[in-house]
């Protein structure tokens, strides 16, 4: 049993803090924007802290950040940095851009603090099954150390190298998924206002090289008239395509796409649509 702080219980942490309770641990987590997740999960067995301080006295062997984007990331961890003891393990699940988790490290390698990033493919549901896939950055023993901490909610991981190397994978990932999510809500609204039967339009789909996790987690739920399928709002697509256009910085063709994508997005939060899920866009006049 091991005793184990969370930052983040949100749409992806709730489900892997849940994971951390149902292996037998003590979890400690400390509220955020929305109550629900973290009045649920301490339903279930977790402890609430009331501030970051009160980390210090729960004897951490690893505190898990599973937060909105790398600023907020360097500035929890700035103030982490100088509460935890240097047994603990610091498991980062945030998508960083690509030199976030590198300038984070960093923070807590000040205080001798060990650091390992890991952020995961897949949605809420797999996090709640402990099925998700780990993108690992970290030093070899670091990675040792953490090791266990990644069976608890990941069905596979892989160890990419040194901190900085999970983050570029991830953001090549999300590249991946976010223009097959994009192609995927535009071939359904389009087929929507062409009168066309989407169950059969989903069927043709999953038969050709277009068939793809994104496609079937928007068309399951959409034919059963549910557009949340796909777990994953507007804003934080903007903000991943903006890492990822960074990164692709040296590689115009690639940055273009990434480009338009961002644009998709964009302008849906610019309508209004931020909060929403990146398949209720599908309605979205």
């Amino acid at each position: 049993m091991k005793n184990i702080g969370f930052i983040g219980v949100g749409y992806m942490g709730y489900g892997i803090a849940k994971n951390i309770i149902k292996h037998k641990n003590n979890l400690f987590v400390i509220a955020n924007k929305n109550r629900k997740p973290i009045e649920k999960i301490v339903s279930e067995g977790a402890e609430e802290v009331k501030s970051f301080e009160d980390f210090a006295s729960k004897n951490l062997d690893a505190l898990f950040m599973c937060v909105t984007n790398t600023p907020i990331a360097k500035s929890i961890s700035e103030k982490l940095s100088n509460i935890l003891s240097d047994k603990t393990i610091v498991i980062d699940i945030t998508t960083h851009n690509k030199t976030g988790s590198v300038e984070t490290e960093a923070i807590f390698k000040s205080n001798n603090i060990n650091y390992v990033e890991c952020p995961v493919m897949g949605g809420p549901v797999q996090a709640e099954e402990g099925v998700l896939g780990g993108i690992v950055g970290a030093s070899d023993d670091n990675f040792k150390i953490a090791e266990p901490y990644f069976n608890i909610f990941c069905k596979d991981y892989f160890h990419f190298g040194p901190v900085g190397m999970g983050a570029k994978s991830k953001l090549l990932n999300n590249f991946l998924t976010l223009g097959n999510a994009a192609l995927i809500n535009h071939m359904a609204k389009s087929a929507k206002e062409m009168s066309l039967d989407l169950k059969k339009v989903f069927d043709v789909a999953k038969l050709g090289s277009g068939n793809s996790a994104a496609l079937i987690r928007i068309f399951d739920n959409l034919l059963k008239g549910d557009y949340t399928g796909f777990k994953f709002t507007a804003n934080n697509s903007v903000k991943d395509l903006t890492y990822i256009q960074d990164l692709l910085k040296d590689f115009p063709e690639a940055e273009k796409v990434a480009e338009l994508n961002k644009n998709y997005f964009q302008k849906a939060v610019d309508d209004g649509y931020g909060e929403n899920f990146i398949s209720e866009l599908i309605n979205k006049k």
